[in-house]
Parts: C-alpha cells; sequence; structure tokens
C-alpha cells in the first residue's frame, strides 16, 4: 500500500465483489463445473483418463486424433475454466509424457488454437497456472458435506496417485484457510479509510487468525505427498518452459505463432493471496524476488491481479500504523507480520522436505552411477533445486522470508512505535 493519501480506493465500504473474490470461497472458483457439453467431450475423454494414456505413452496419439473444435460454444465463466482447465493438464501430459528427454518441440494446432483461444479470453496464458490446478480443480464427493480433504476430489489429475490429489487438495485447502483473512483485509482497508482503530485492531488480528490457519493447512501436506512421488514423478508436469534448460527455446503452439513461447510453470507464487498480504502489510522484496513475483501476477485471473495493484496503489497501512502511534495497533500489525513469517519459515520446511532433500538424494545416487527403479531417480535433472516456475526455489524463499521481517515496525512493547 502507497503511503501517498492519492489512491484507487477511494470509496467506503470498499468490497470484494467486483474482483470475483468469494465471501465463502475466497480466490478459489465456487462450486466448479464437472462435466461440459457434448461437443467437447474429446476432450474430457483425454483429461479425464490423462493418467492412464501418459503411462501407456499414447496420450499423444489421442491428441493429435482430436478434432479441432470451436471454444465459442461455451457458455458462461464456469464452463469457460473447466475446458480450459482441462486443455491446460492435456498439454502438461502432451509435453512431458516421456519426461525430460522426450520432450515435443510443438503443441498441435487441433490443442494450441482452443487452448491459446481460451486463455485470451480468461486473460491467462497458455500454461497450467495455480489457478487451474487449485482454484478450480475440485469437487465435494458428498455435495452436503464438509469442506474437507476427505470429502474433496480433483476434477482432473495427472500421475502421481494420491500425492498428486493430496499436493494439490492441501493447497486448496490453503486458500480456504485464508478466507477469513481476505475478508479482514477488507475491513482493514475501511478501517484505514474510516480511522476507525477499533475496527482496525479487531481486522488485523482476524487477519493473523488467518494466516495461522493457513500454516496449519499447510501441514497436512506431510500426511497426503510422499516426497519422493512429489520429486521424482509429479513435479515436471508442472514446469513450464521459461528458465527450464530441458527446452530452452520454449514451446511453439502450432496455428497461433511460428516462434516458439516461453512461459513459468505452476508456481505458489501465482496465488493471490499472499501478494495481497504482501501489498496490504508493505512488505518490500529484494530486487530479484519482486521481478520474480511480479511477472508470476500475469499467471493470475485478471480480476485477482487487480485486486493485488488496487491495494498496492492503495492508502498505507504500515504509515497509519506509525502516524497513530497506539501501542495497540502496533502490536496487531506486527502479529500479522509475525505470522507472515512464521507461514514462509513453515513453506521453507515443507520445500527442504519435498525438494530439497530429495535433491540430494537424486545426486548422491548419481554421483555413484548406481543403478535404481526407485521413483525418485526419474526426476528432471533440469528442475534440481528449482520450483516449478523456474525460481532458484530456496534462495527465493528465504529472500521473501527475510524482507517479510522487515515490514514489522520497530518497538519494545512500551515507547512510541518509530519507523
Amino acid at each position: 500500500m502507497t503511503s501517498s493519501n492519492t489512491n484507487t480506493i477511494p470509496n467506503v465500504p470498499f468490497t470484494l465483489n467486483k474482483y470475483h473474490v468469494s465471501e465463502e470461497y475466497g480466490f478459489l472458483l465456487p462450486l466448479p463445473r464437472t462435466d461440459l457439453p457434448e461437443y467437447y467431450q474429446p476432450w474430457m475423454k483425454i483429461a479425464r483418463n490423462l493418467t492412464d494414456l501418459i503411462e501407456a505413452h499414447t496420450l499423444r496419439n489421442e491428441v493429435n486424433k482430436l478434432p479441432l473444435l470451436d471454444p465459442g460454444y461455451l457458455q458462461g465463466h464456469r464452463e469457460l475454466r473447466l475446458a480450459r482447465m482441462a486443455l491446460s493438464f492435456i498439454t502438461m501430459g502432451y509435453v512431458w509424457q516421456e519426461g525430460e528427454h522426450g520432450i515435443v518441440k510443438t503443441l498441435p494446432r487441433n490443442l494450441a488454437i482452443p487452448y491459446c483461444a481460451l486463455s485470451r479470453l480468461l486473460g491467462l496464458p497458455p500454461i497450467l497456472v495455480h489457478a487451474d490446478g487449485a482454484l478450480s480443480n475440485w469437487k465435494k464427493k458428498n455435495p452436503s458435506g464438509p469442506m474437507e480433504i476427505e470429502n474433496l476430489d480433483l476434477i482432473v489429475c495427472l500421475p502421481g496417485g494420491d500425492s498428486f490429489k493430496g499436493f494439490f487438495l492441501v493447497t486448496l485447502l490453503v486458500e480456504l484457510a485464508a478466507v477469513p483473512g481476505i475478508k479482514a483485509m477488507a475491513a482493514v482497508i475501511n478501517a484505514v479509510l474510516e480511522c476507525d482503530d477499533r475496527s482496525l485492531k479487531r481486522a488485523l488480528e482476524d487477519l493473523a487468525s488467518s494466516i495461522q490457519s493457513m500454516t496449519e493447512a499447510l501441514k497436512q501436506m506431510h500426511a497426503h505427498v510422499d516426497p519422493a512421488t512429489f520429486y521424482g514423478m509429479i513435479r515436471i508436469f508442472l514446469s513450464g518452459w521459461r528458465d527450464n534448460s530441458s527446452m530452452p527455446e520454449g514451446l511453439v503452439y502450432e496455428g497461433v505463432q511460428e516462434d516458439p513461447l516461453q512461459y513459468s510453470g505452476g508456481s505458489a507464487a501465482q496465488s493471490s493471496v499472499l501478494h495481497c498480504f504482501d501489498e496490504l502489510l508493505g512488505v518490500r522484496h529484494g530486487k530479484d524476488s519482486a521481478a520474480f513475483l511480479s511477472r508470476m501476477r500475469d499467471y493470475m485471473p485478471s480480476s485477482h491481479k487487480q485486486l493485488v495493484l488496487d491495494i498496492s496503489a492503495g492508502p498505507s497501512l504500515r504509515h497509519y500504523v506509525l502516524d497513530v502511534g497506539k501501542p495497540e495497533l502496533t502490536g496487531a500489525f506486527n502479529g500479522c507480520v509475525a505470522q507472515l513469517v512464521a507461514l514462509r519459515n513453515y513453506h521453507i520446511v515443507v520445500v527442504s522436505r519435498f525438494i530439497t532433500v530429495p535433491a540430494a538424494r537424486v545426486r548422491e545416487r548419481r554421483s555413484r552411477a548406481e543403478p535404481s527403479a526407485e521413483i525418485l531417480t526419474r526426476a528432471p535433472s533440469s528442475l534440481e533445486e528449482r520450483g516449478t516456475g523456474g525460481s532458484g526455489v530456496m534462495s527465493f524463499l528465504k529472500s521473501v522470508r527475510d524482507t517479510t521481517k522487515e515490514a514489522a515496525i520497530p518497538w519494545d512493547g512500551n515507547k512510541t512505535p518509530t519507523a
């Protein structure tokens, strides 16, 4: 948030409605469609059978036989999202079916043309993004049951079995845990605009509690995802064709553009939640990390990206708390920062278990030239120590954790807070 009194959020009350953010589901797509009309069943038939087709090494053959379908008959936002999601998953399977050593350089026109058309309509790049895998790829087993992992399932899957499902469902639960914080964020903005310190303190406490719940939700990753399966099998299907030595030139989308295009793979950095919280709390990341995060905003639904930008251009919460100088507000503000640091610390723990440690084991086996059928050894060498979005994952996470700490307002608990 800016320190200027000039901002793009002048109206009170500020609401989330125009950003397509749900009071119940946050950034998740509420109640996604699970099937498309008969005309589009060729897409859905392949999407529902991706794992079997990939494991049989027949996905590319099936995709090459697809008719060129016109996405213009799709109706409504949910149908558009499901169709794009199906084509996103098919694309990842098509590119990575044979691992890093059997990559195709061209996406066939019967897939590329409708995929790029749908992506343009939705303001997203033609590659699998967080909004596909985590925000719109879910359904309840029992429609009247709770939003708990035992009652949730994915609409479309790639190889990885229960670990693949677990990875995306836990990610969904982290997004769901953020919902009270997203609502609190709107309350914080309104309280600052109205100079309502009592409401501001309460909203900041709600925000801190929500971030803590996100950390607790993230802990479920250990129970539902096997590190070897994630590292050796799942990650490659989430990888992109930018900053990836396996595909240095990118991917040609046949019938769309002759030159290859480069796009980053799926990444937690594409989630709008932490971008919003960073902007609200005035977190300022280092040059390289900030550039990567800024680029990841182009991988968000356009309305969600606009919310991040509007919060960034709005009145500065941090400066307001400093100007007011009330210890109780400073304590509540710093409580939010502390919980955000704790979440990022725990994310580092998760990445260490699921990427850093398995990467070390793979390097050890390769250095000994040990033959092994272990799933871990299937991991692509181009992704060692890197995130699927292309970042140097551990250095990036530590950098954003450290700059988050710096957002806290210096205060000893007694004296007036200082900048």
